[in-house]
C-alpha cells in the first residue's frame, strides 16, 4: 500500500515558541524548518510512502520543502490545524481518491523510514488508526485508508480525543522516531540523542556553539 502523507506547517515565524528556553526568535524559524526538512525528506525515502502533501502558507517553507520533493497546497482555509489537515487530504483525494492518506507532524527530526513503514503497515489493517507521541498525550500521525475521512482532532490531549473519535490506537514497539515530536528543549535532546537528520543536526549544533 503506497500512501500519501500530509505534514502541516505553520509560518515558521511562530513555529516552536515552546523552544524559548533553548532556542530564540532569530533562530526558531530555521529550526522548525529544519525539522520539517527532515521529516519530510525521511517521509520520502519510506517505501511505503507514494508522495508527500505539505500544507503551509510559508513561502520560505513551501520553497525549501518543494526542494525535497514534496507538494504543497497552500493554506487556504487558515482555519488552524485541523482545517489545515482536512484541506491537504481533500486536496489529495480530489487528485487521487483511492489514495491511503496520513497526516504527519512535521516536527520529527529523528524520523527513520523503516520506522515510519511499520507504523503505516500497522495503520493499513484499521479504516482509522492514530499513533500516540512519545509523552503519551499528543498525536505524530493519524491515518485512513481508501474511502475513509481523516476527521483530525490534532491539539490539546488528541490522543484521548483521536480514541474517543473512534480511531484505533497503534501500539507498536521500536518506532520511538515516529513518536518523538519537538516541543521543549527536553524532547530536542531526545531526539538528538536519538539521532536527527542533517538540517537539524546543522542548526543544533550551531546552538550548541553559541551556548559554549
Amino acid at each position: 500500500m503506497q500512501w500519501t502523507l500530509v505534514v502541516p506547517v505553520k509560518p515558521l515565524a511562530r513555529a516552536k515558541s515552546r523552544l524559548s528556553d533553548t532556542a530564540d526568535d532569530g533562530v526558531r524559524p530555521g529550526l522548525a524548518l529544519a525539522f520539517a526538512q527532515d521529516t519530510v525528506a525521511a517521509a520520502l525515502a519510506c517505501p511505503s510512502v507514494a508522495d508527500v502533501a505539505v500544507v503551509t502558507d510559508d513561502p520560505r517553507a513551501g520553497r525549501e520543502l518543494a526542494k525535497l520533493g514534496a507538494g504543497v497546497v497552500p493554506d487556504e482555509p487558515g482555519g488552524g490545524l485541523n482545517a489545515a489537515l482536512a484541506h491537504g487530504a481533500a486536496t489529495v483525494r480530489a487528485a487521487r481518491s483511492e489514495s491511503p492518506v496520513a497526516a504527519l507532524n512535521a516536527d520529527l527530526p529523528a524520523l527513520r523510514p523503516t520506522e515510519l513503514a511499520r507504523v503505516l503497515a500497522a495503520a493499513a489493517q484499521f479504516p482509522r488508526a492514530f499513533l500516540p507521541d512519545a509523552a503519551g498525550i499528543g498525536t505524530t500521525l493519524l491515518a485512513v485508508t481508501a474511502g475513509r475521512e481523516l476527521a483530525p482532532a490534532f491539539g490539546t490531549d488528541s490522543r484521548a480525543r483521536h480514541r474517543a473519535s473512534g480511531a484505533v490506537e497503534l501500539r507498536l514497539d521500536a518506532v520511538h522516531s515516529v513518536r518523538q515530536d519537538v516541543d521543549t528543549g527536553d524532547d530536542l535532546r531526545t531526539a538528538l540523542a536519538l539521532g536527527v537528520g542533517p538540517h537539524t543536526a546543522a542548526v543544533a549544533a550551531r546552538l550548541l556553539i553559541a551556548g559554549q
